[in-house]
């Protein structure tokens, strides 16, 4: 955040320190996950457990003076930044009134954006007379944690040369053969502060400015909590004091993607989860970290694509990200419950279920209502219909913002944090216990999944003659199954075995989904109160469509169901 005070050509930033606490396995660096389908009917993301070699992304460099950055951001409304200089926790413990900086920053790329789109940003900041060059790439599973690496430079030009050598070698021609442009600038005044806590030393730094690209720009309101030295886990906690004196949103989203954005036009992307990687040699509580850090990371990911809404997208993957974090804390109960992970269990579920509305409309009127229209050109009302829908998910869309506004929706987000990187679900637990969380997990695995296996089977007996409610039920232990199968069958390698039991439940839940698209659609069709005779006629249509499409679904369900019963299960290898 501050400027390194480098004098020599090239250093680590000042900044940069080892991360400590939370700690890594063998083999959990992040990678975008391989899938064995497109995304279910129940809006999950598919089972990312088909190719357990995922691509991985170029190697960092490991010059001696490579460092990293752990930081949190928190968006606050301009007319209450200045406020938070006088929170209790900022005026108990900044050890001075701090510095003010006027920073103003370019950042450069090749013109077809080859280091953003390998996960690097190349910056220029000027500080008085003095310009930085800093080169940063996200390559952790933690949040908060980026690679930086700086270097003193003569203008706000950049250093071509220089860069290179900090970026992976197969990156190295892009940035010195191609032209380097700007694509966009921050101009932002910073207040920073150094807060000497116990158990740490932060910086808080108050930024206000502006991101200009071409001619369009965003306002920039937030604090930043760096780590100097100590617990990273202290973030959270201050994080929390602060958000006690007023409205904060917890945010890892950087200046350098909210510019890239702008200039591209585009809204906040949102990714589909990473899968953990887990060493089958990994103790049960280094598992439970990789899972939850990979939960948390999707959760913080995917917060500003959903808030903004112009990509569908943004809010189905916050939903999917609420669903895999409430399958990893409920996979955690037999271990025994607590207050905390309660609470951790409601709040997801209270932010969950204030999603389901949008996430419900967007389905209908990007895929449902205009499929079939286009399938039904003579029938009339569609328009009428949408536009009812398209009401609807105004409304929707704003209970949503109102909710991630909320204080609950920042304490809890704030909370988790700090309980996975102090690795709070060790507290009030008994010795044996403790003793299991140091054993290996694959042994923990085995038996969660198997009990989770035997459910379904029992919830599926007698498939054939199963009514509706039946299979909705059966739908619901499967999904419990399937996200259990996401986090723990990477203990299990690249086995075929592993490969065809991920296939065999994919293909169930997804045509066990088309009951629940059914199920969802009439829900949607309901609330929009079709009274008009144009809309009630596109309405039945509708509803017409998907009960004759039941009639052919029975038969690929059942032999999905067949396949299901078949598979190897790779927990038991004697029965492969």
């Amino acid at each position: 955040m501050a400027d390194s005070g480098a004098t020599t050509p090239m250093q680590s930033s000042d900044r940069a320190v080892a991360a400590s606490g939370a700690g890594t396995s063998a083999g959990s660096d992040t990678a975008d996950a391989a899938e064995t389908s497109g995304p279910s009917h129940d809006g999950s993301e598919p089972i990312a457990a088909e190719n357990p070699a995922d691509a991985a992304p170029p190697a960092l460099p490991d010059p001696a003076n490579a460092g990293e950055e752990i930081e949190l951001k928190l968006l606050v409304a301009p007319d209450q930044l200045a406020d938070f200089h006088h929170a209790p926790i900022v005026v108990a413990h900044a050890r001075n009134k701090g510095t003010r900086k006027h920073l103003k920053s370019v950042y450069y790329d090749t013109p077809k954006r080859t280091l953003w789109k390998n996960g690097f940003t190349l910056r220029v900041r000027q500080s008085g007379t003095r310009f930085v060059q800093t080169v940063k790439a996200q390559h952790s599973d933690d949040p908060l944690k980026r690679g930086e690496w700086e270097a003193s430079v003569t203008s706000i030009a950049p250093d071509a040369a220089l860069a290179a050598a900090l970026l992976p070698e197969e990156l190295r021609a892009a940035v010195t053969d191609a032209p380097l442009q700007a694509v966009f600038t921050a101009d932002v005044h910073r207040h920073a502060r150094l807060l000497d806590l116990p158990g740490a030393v932060l910086e808080i730094a108050f930024d206000s400015g502006i991101i200009k690209a071409g001619d369009d720009s965003e306002e920039v309101s937030e604090i930043e909590l760096e780590l100097k030295s100590g617990d990273p886990a202290t973030i959270y906690e201050t994080a929390l004091r602060l958000a006690e004196h007023g409205t904060v949103r917890p945010s890892i989203r950087s200046k350098s993607a909210r510019g890239f954005d702008l200039a591209a036009g585009k809204a906040p992307g949102a990714e589909k989860p990473r899968k953990p990687r887990l060493d089958p040699a990994v103790s049960l509580d280094e598992a439970f970290a990789v899972i939850l850090r990979s939960s948390f990371h999707h959760l913080l990911q995917a917060m500003p694509a959903a808030e903004d809404g112009r990509d569908p997208e943004g809010v189905h993957q916050l939903r999917v990200a609420l669903r895999r974090l409430r399958a990893a804390l409920h996979l955690m109960r037999p271990l025994g419950t607590s207050a905390t992970l309660q609470g951790l269990e409601d709040d997801a579920r209270w932010l969950a279920q204030n999603l389901s509305a949008a996430r419900d409309l967007d389905v209908f009127l990007t895929q449902t209502l205009p499929d079939i229209a286009e399938a039904c050109p003579t029938v009339a009302g569609f328009e009428t219909l949408q536009g009812l829908a398209e009401r609807q998910r105004e409304l929707a869309y704003r209970k949503l913002r109102v909710a991630l506004a909320e204080r609950r929706s920042s304490s809890f987000v704030l909370g988790l944090g700090g309980w996975i990187a102090t690795r709070g679900w060790r507290n009030d637990v008994s010795p044996d216990v403790l003793g299991r969380l140091a054993g290996p997990a694959i042994d923990f695995a085995g038996h969660v999944l198997s009990e989770r296996h035997q459910k379904v089977l029992k919830r599926g007996r007698h498939f054939k003659t199963l009514p509706a409610e039946r299979r909705h039920r059966l739908r619901l232990v499967l999904k419990k199954l399937r996200y259990s199968i996401d986090f723990l069958l990477p203990l299990y390698g690249a086995s075929k075995p592993a490969r065809r039991y991920a296939r065999s439940l994919a293909g169930l839940q997804e045509e066990l989904g088309h009951y629940n698209d059914m199920a969802v659609t009439a829900g949607v069709i309901d609330s929009l109160g079709t009274t008009s005779t144009d809309a009630a006629i596109a309405a039945a249509a509708i509803t017409g469509w998907h009960a004759h499409a039941m009639a052919g679904v029975e038969q690929p369900l059942r032999d999905a169901w067949r396949a299901f019963t078949k598979a190897p299960t790779p927990w038991q290898p004697e029965e492969a």
